[in-house]
């Protein structure tokens, strides 16, 4: 007998179907379940901070603990100074990394020369070499002149994580935009640097938007160069902090740190969600 025709948007239920609908959603779980035990975590009482109990009596105290002076004669870590901190100085970094990677990755896509994907290739191996290898050297260097827990010496480092990034992102961009639309700009006497701000820059802008979120996201990660090259820390070494020590241990204050630490990202991230979903779907899954 013949299947019926089905309709759009209508799905024929198989058992392979199901059978891949059940394993999409126990991954779907399995991956949030940390995010939910986390904020869970967070509202626990520092009684019940250690017991698997799906049902305790949640409370914001931990929250408020956090973003008090009380957070801070605890740990003698400021987490909102901390929080303010590294917003600025990733901000600072992303801002770096997109004035000078944006000319940077129109020339890598444009201009074609030999050892072009070698010289891009490498650039991109910074990003992906390990932070160990150079924070010694970054360590002397930094005390030496003056940039030791400064956040001109953060934003220095932080832009040698990003700027890779934004360039590699962007490159694919530029390549995949059609250059008869330069040149019908150039035609029209267009300068060739106003053929790129007034043609191809709008053009990029969804690529622009995801590259400074992932930019801003990989800064606010790093935990490496503030650990070493700061004494104030940023926002990954202060949650390290409500860990505790000499046999006190802070989970749920711990919890907490990580729940605040990860909205800023968040938030960025909802902000310009049109733009991120454009420009994840456009081509920055290329690069």
């Amino acid at each position: 007998m013949a299947q019926k025709e089905l309709m759009p948007g209508q799905k024929r239920f198989t058992v392979p179907a199901v059978i891949a609908d059940l394993a999409i959603l126990g991954w779907f779980v399995f991956s949030l379940f940390p995010i939910v035990w986390m904020v869970m975590l967070a509202l626990k009482t520092p009684s019940e901070q250690t017991t698997t109990y799906f049902k305790f009596a949640p409370t914001l105290d931990n929250f408020v603990t956090v973003l008090t002076e009380r957070g801070t004669l605890l740990t003698s870590v400021n987490f909102p100074a901390a929080i303010l901190s590294s917003t600025i100085n990733c901000l600072g970094a992303v801002v770096i990394s997109l004035l000078v990677g944006i000319p940077a990755a129109y020339a890598a896509g444009r201009w074609r020369f030999r050892g072009s994907d070698s010289l891009m290739f490498n650039l991109l191996s910074f990003r992906f070499a390990p932070e160990l290898m150079v924070i010694v050297p970054l360590f002397v260097i930094y005390n030496t002149i003056g940039l030791f827990d400064t956040s001109l010496g953060m934003v220095w480092v932080l832009q040698l994580v990003t700027m890779p990034l934004v360039v590699w992102i962007l490159r694919s961009y530029f390549e995949d935009l059609p250059e008869d639309l330069e040149q019908a700009a150039l035609l029209d006497g267009y300068t060739r640097r106003r053929a790129f701000t007034m043609v191809a820059l709008p053009l990029v802008r969804p690529g622009i938007a995801a590259s400074a979120l992932l930019a801003f996201i990989f800064a606010w990660n790093n935990y490496m160069f503030p650990l070493i090259l700061t004494n104030s820390g940023s926002v990954t070494v202060a949650i390290t902090k409500f860990l505790g020590g000499g046999g006190q241990a802070y989970y749920n204050l711990t919890a907490a740190a990580g729940v605040v630490g990860a909205l800023p990202p968040l938030i960025l991230a909802l902000t310009i969600q049109r733009y991120l979903v454009q420009g994840l779907s456009f081509g920055a899954v290329k690069g």
